[in-house]
């Protein structure tokens, strides 16, 4: 593949933009730039070249504008493809048909053995997404681990840094989530994905030399601030329901959290009965604040 120009990205949309035309000839992805499924799309369609053949249409998730799912797209989802006079959604679908439907490189083998290993894998995806995500709220090192176990053995199958080998649309439906996944649970539970998985670390670093996956990769540190909003709300949150603590226990947990974590967004999903306690902690003047190594040893877990 041909070394990509470095693209200007154009701002996302909110609820105040005005529509672009629709069906006017020109082929658009519409994405968010925060999102993993969006962004197999967008790699897909870097890695064939097709910059200027694709126009993107970045959107604000969190104020999208109205015309998007009344006029565009009714699932008010990301990614959708327009071309051809129709909009066409679900990214392993879009990875499919771009890659069949456009000009540049195949990101599918002739093979017939690495075509059906590459549906198993595609098929897969959701359930190693889904898996990952509720490991958040179990024993994460565990069941997380068993994940990425996945993808080290699937990437002994062949010769070659990629699951079939060469990269194809199967590393592109998993790169996504495997770098927010990666900075996620390091910063969070200190979980390092790539030790003792030799095979899944290189396919990374070479995944990090592609000009077409570098160029669509966001912010870490922006990852690790919406995955802790999004994930660990309701992690604070069943943690309090499953431990049994009592009221003044929540307190000092939520102590724990706030000034070692410095999570102050986990506070949304506690009970109000619990936040009413915090507050009231912070005022007296008697309570400990507890810090790194003043962890009561009850609660070292949180450390």
């Amino acid at each position: 593949m041909a070394a990509l120009r470095e693209e200007v990205l154009p701002p996302s949309l909110d609820a105040t933009a005005e529509q672009p035309p629709l069906f006017d000839g020109t082929t658009r992805l519409y994405t968010a730039y925060i999102c993993p499924y969006a962004q197999r799309v967008w790699i897909i369609r870097n890695y064939k070249g097709l910059q200027d053949k694709i126009k993107l249409v970045p959107l604000n998730l969190y104020n999208r504008p109205d015309w998007y799912k009344e006029k565009v797209y009714p699932l008010n989802k990301v990614p959708s493809l327009e071309h051809n006079g129709k909009v066409i959604g679900e990214s392993l679908d879009l990875i499919k048909y771009v890659d069949g439907n456009f000009e540049g490189p195949s990101l599918l083998p002739d093979d017939p053995a690495k075509r059906e290993y590459a549906e198993e894998l595609l098929s897969y995806s959701d359930t190693f997404v889904s898996s990952i995500i509720s490991s958040f709220k179990g024993d994460t090192a565990k069941e997380a681990g068993a994940q990425f176990d996945y993808l080290e053995n699937a990437l002994q199958k062949f010769d070659g840094p990629f699951f079939l080998g060469e990269i194809s649309q199967v590393d592109i439906a998993y790169v996504p989530f495997v770098e927010r996944y990666q900075v996620f649970l390091f910063e969070a539970f200190k979980i390092d994905i790539t030790e003792g998985r030799p095979k899944l670390a290189a396919w990374i670093e070479e995944f990090n030399k592609n000009d077409a996956y570098k160029q669509t990769k966001y912010d870490p540190k922006a990852i690790v601030e919406h995955y802790k909003k999004r994930f660990l709300n309701s992690y604070c949150f069943n943690l309090f329901m499953t431990l049994g603590l009592t009221v003044d226990d929540q307190v000092t947990l939520i102590h724990l959290i706030v000034t070692n974590i410095q999570k102050v967004d986990c506070f949304l999903e506690i009970p109000e009965q619990v936040q009413k306690r915090y507050c009231l902690h912070l005022r007296e003047e008697n309570k400990p604040s507890y810090r790194n190594n003043d962890i009561p040893t009850q609660f070292n877990f949180i450390a």
